[in-house]
């Protein structure tokens, strides 16, 4: 095992601590965003669903226009990350950028930088919140539903709501319809439904969130894709996060006004739970 208390990092076929990682310093993803990447939970020392993840770096690649990364030279860092440190429960990194390039947009071609990580993470609060925000998502931008580096607008968005007291800030689009959060996709309770806002909203495909559908339709739970207002966030009574890392999560408070939990919102959670652990890499 390798001996750090900090994340465990592969770049360039070496694995070790984050501070003796390099990459180029003209590495297109620092320079300009130019990358993808893909965050899976550890549970045990097992990546979950890495087979879904990696069909979506493949994806975001080819939308942003970047050569596909190799998929077994990702799963041998993978194994080489988490082989040199046990994790009980953890977040797992694979970045995949353009490579060295030039201090503009302009893109060298056929470059390719791969970096694996993994940290030890603690589970989600149980009384989490969410706040929404005045900025929005640009459902006709280029980058649409693409899982990019570039998350500016995330880390901004997030200190605001930290600041309001909420752990995820929630975005409308530019038709006013609910988005999605800065690393989470978003439910909401509507009478006998939980509704999740289509991809057309210019939301992130969430791996969290597909299964979740396909696993509610197998189960019969009513778990449904509809467009919705942004203000719906102001009087529904249950609200939902999905990550990768989250799970299924139900709010405790939306915008400092409390939520009420069970029902529909509690066998989301527990159909969820009760799924994945059957299967670690659903495919």
């Amino acid at each position: 095992m390798f001996e750090t208390t900090g994340p465990v990092v592969w770049v360039d076929g070496k694995v070790t601590g984050p501070d003796a990682a390099r990459v180029p310093a003209l590495d297109h993803g620092l320079i300009v965003g130019d990358g993808v990447f893909e965050t899976c939970k550890v549970a045990d020392g097992v990546p979950f669903a890495l087979t879904r993840h990696l069909r979506r770096l493949d994806r975001s690649a080819r939308g942003l226009g970047l050569p596909v990364p190799d998929d077994a030279a990702v799963r041998d860092a993978v194994g080489a990350v988490l082989g040199a440190k046990h994790l009980a429960l953890g977040r797992l990194r694979i970045t995949w950028t353009g490579g060295s390039g030039p201090l503009g947009s302009g893109r060298t071609p056929g470059g390719g930088t791969l970096v694996v990580a993994a940290e030890e993470t603690s589970p989600w609060p149980a009384c989490a919140g969410a706040v929404r925000v005045p900025w929005t998502r640009n459902e006709r931008s280029a980058t649409a539903g693409i899982k990019t580096t570039s998350y500016a607008d995330n880390v901004v968005a997030l200190a605001y709501a930290t600041e309001r007291g909420g752990a995820e800030a929630l975005f409308a689009n530019t038709r006013g319809e609910l988005c999605e959060g800065t690393g989470s996709n978003v439910l909401v309770a509507d009478g006998d439904l939980l509704v999740t806002p289509p991809l057309s909203s210019g939301c992130l495909a969430g791996i969290t969130r597909e299964l979740l559908l396909e696993w509610a339709a197998a189960d019969g739970l009513p778990v449904v894709e509809r467009d919705l207002p942004f203000d719906v966030l102001a009087t529904a009574e249950q609200v939902l996060l999905t990550s990768s890392t989250r799970d299924v999560q139900v709010l405790a408070h939306m915008d400092g006004r409390p939520l009420v939990d069970g029902g529909l919102a509690t066998a989301a959670v527990e159909l969820f739970a009760r799924r994945s652990a059957a299967d670690p890499d659903p495919m």
